[in-house]
């Protein structure tokens, strides 16, 4: 396995924290956050749409977050989207924009979304080992094939390994960050 090979594993792990810092986006703490419902997918004209690119979203204070779509057509498509979610909260339309209050959580809520966060975690992990497997298959082939000598191999190996640390390492970082995040009242 040489340096290209190397570069496009660290580039796949790179990728799958990316991913999984946006999925952690969308698990509710404390506040409102944007990232809860920008990525929500409406009907606008005709097509699925995520919502950031049919609404200006954004919040106004520490609870609520304001949705004004492009389109005023649009209003009912957006509540119904934001029913239909997980985020288990019912939006205020007004005929202009649409508000999203966001009660405070309990204890036993903020426990839950720990849960969720720590399958999210589980989920970047699993990613993670599948791209070292197919890495390390890689690696066995081309000492089957003759390419690379035994010694070579568990070298590879050692240093497959040492990314794979640092990128899991990365994981659980993010994952205590966000758990955090939650628990703070």
């Amino acid at each position: 396995m040489n340096s290209d090979d190397l570069g496009k594993v660290k580039e796949n792990f790179s990728e799958i924290i990316e991913f999984f810092k946006d999925d952690l986006k969308t698990v509710r703490t404390g506040r409102a956050n944007i990232g809860l419902v920008e990525n929500l997918e409406i009907e606008y004209f005709g097509s699925r749409t995520p919502l950031q690119q049919a609404a200006s979203v954004s919040t106004s204070d520490a609870r609520t977050i304001v949705i004004s779509p492009w389109s005023k057509d649009s209003l009912v498509d957006v509540e119904k989207a934001i029913r239909e979610s997980d985020l288990n909260i019912n939006p205020t339309n007004d005929g202009n924009v649409i508000r999203l209050c966001f009660p405070a959580l309990t204890e036993e809520r903020r426990l839950e979304l720990v849960k969720i966060v720590g399958k999210k975690t589980e989920d970047a992990r699993i990613k993670i080992r599948k791209v070292r497997e197919d890495a390390w298959d890689k690696i066995q082939k081309m000492e089957k094939d003759g390419e690379i000598s035994e010694d070579d191999k568990f070298t590879q190996k050692d240093s497959l390994q040492s990314i794979v640390d640092e990128f899991n390492k990365r994981i659980e970082e993010i994952s205590k960050e966000k758990e955090v995040e939650i628990m703070q009242v």
